[in-house]
């Protein structure tokens, strides 16, 4: 069991792991062994997840998201296998507490009177430049 948050808990078996060839620095050992982990969890259908949860995680996941609803994080930044493995999972444990985080609600609010006169000072002297461009008038001579 996997302890997200006090509420949120995941059983292991949600997870699916797949060990890849990773990419970079390595020497010869990057070509033998498979230490990038791709980690899969299947957001849709995860009895741990609540609606609102599972709905900003897909919100937050973004192009790491599938059709399906299966979320998967790459993770290829160590040169160890467990260390790749421990920092997917950390890094799947992050996105679900973000999105456990209840977004603040946006509070209306209208513009000072200083703001609206700034505005429609900086408006006036716009349009007072736009209007010498115009036709010069010819003078009497």
């Amino acid at each position: 069991m996997i302890h997200i948050t006090r509420t949120i808990i995941i059983d292991e078996s949600e997870i699916e792991e797949h060990f890849i060839r990773a990419s970079g620095p390595g020497g010869q050992n990057v070509n033998k062994v498979a230490t990038a982990v791709q980690l899969r969890f299947d957001v849709a259908r995860s009895p741990a997840l609540p609606d609102d949860v599972r709905a900003r995680l897909i919100k937050l996941a973004g192009r790491r998201m599938t059709a399906e609803g299966v979320l998967i994080i790459d993770a290829r930044r160590f040169r160890t296998q467990l260390q790749n493995r421990q920092d997917a999972l950390e890094r799947l444990m992050e996105l679900i507490r973000k999105a456990t985080e209840k977004p603040l609600p946006r509070k209306k609010t209208k513009p000072t009177l200083a703001s609206k006169k700034r505005r429609l000072e900086s408006k006036r002297r716009r349009g007072e430049a736009k209007g010498l461009r115009g036709r010069v008038r010819g003078g009497e001579d």
